[in-house]
């Protein structure tokens, strides 16, 4: 099975990533994915990418400092040049086998070459029926960030 579209990161979260809180800060998150999603979009592009999008973040539950963390990437959709990568972020701590989902997003990158320009990319074609359903969802998700680009249009220049 071609698993060339899916990245998974596992390591154990640390002290320094603590928050005021106890917790695993949602900036040391975020790093994570775009880390883990990064290493996803470059091996299918097999060249440089810039994010362009981080969308949809949602933070379930708090991550512990200690915690097995496994972040989990796979494309779900392919334009010209950009790659739509699925994250999600789970923890267990070491009493338990089983991990839980605690955060869940979608980045995007285009792949560039070396003068910084869009560089097309391999087409991503889905080959299950869960693979179809999340190339929809980036779909409806792409049409929906045209929808809040054109709202937001009248508050920034372009």
């Amino acid at each position: 099975m071609d698993t060339s579209h899916k990245t998974s990161f596992q390591f154990i979260s640390e002290p320094s990533d603590i928050n005021f809180g106890g917790k695993v800060h949602g900036g040391v998150v975020m790093k994570w994915i775009d880390q883990a999603a990064y290493t996803c979009a470059r091996t299918w592009s097999e060249s440089y990418c810039v994010t362009v999008y981080v969308g949809g973040i949602r933070f379930y539950k708090p991550i512990n400092i200690g915690d097995v963390i496994k972040v989990e990437c796979a494309v779900i959709y392919t334009g010209s040049s950009s790659i739509h990568i699925m994250v999600e972020v789970y923890s267990r701590d070491f009493g338990h086998k089983e991990f839980e989902k605690k955060t869940h997003c979608i980045i995007i990158f285009v792949s560039v070459d070396e003068n910084g320009n869009p560089k097309k990319v391999k087409p991503w074609v889905p080959q299950t029926d869960q693979e179809k359903k999340l190339e929809e969802y980036a779909t409806r998700l792409k049409s929906l960030r045209e929808d809040i680009h054109n709202e937001m249009k009248p508050f920034f220049n372009e």
